[in-house]
């Protein structure tokens, strides 16, 4: 199956957030009002985290995350993420996005990655955007 994603930039709006995108490690969420956590849309991405869902030896890393659109217009999220292990090696990147998020809605995604271990990595997101809905 092959996915093919368009993204679309409505006229006046920008394709970069201008907020820095802090680490977060495997277990932390990204909760909204800590000193920390960027401003504007970057703050629409409430956590952010890997799930470890491995057993009886197999490896079965996932990132899961929770959006809640703050802005008053139907939007769509895409954002680029990389898993760096305690090393600064980066050993996984991806890129995932949500679509048709009403105002006001909070949206849950998860995706499985083909990481070995989430013990030790730290998520980074590299790019973050928020766009129209229509």
């Amino acid at each position: 199956m092959i996915v093919i994603a368009v993204l679309v930039i409505a006229p006046g709006q920008s394709d970069e957030s201008n907020t820095p995108a802090p680490s977060t490690s495997p277990t932390a969420k990204v909760q909204q009002g800590q000193s920390e956590e960027p401003e504007g849309e970057r703050a629409d991405l409430v956590s952010f985290q890997l799930d470890d869902r491995s057993h009886a030896g197999l490896s079965n890393i996932w990132v899961v995350w929770t959006i809640k659109n703050n802005s008053s217009e139907k939007s769509n999220y895409i954002w680029d993420w990389e898993a760096v292990d305690a090393s600064g090696t980066r050993v996984g990147d991806g890129s995932q996005f949500e679509t048709n998020v009403q105002p006001g809605q909070t949206a849950r995604g998860e995706y499985p990655t083909t990481l070995k271990s989430a013990k030790g990595i730290k998520l980074n997101i590299t790019s973050f955007n928020r766009t129209a809905s229509y």
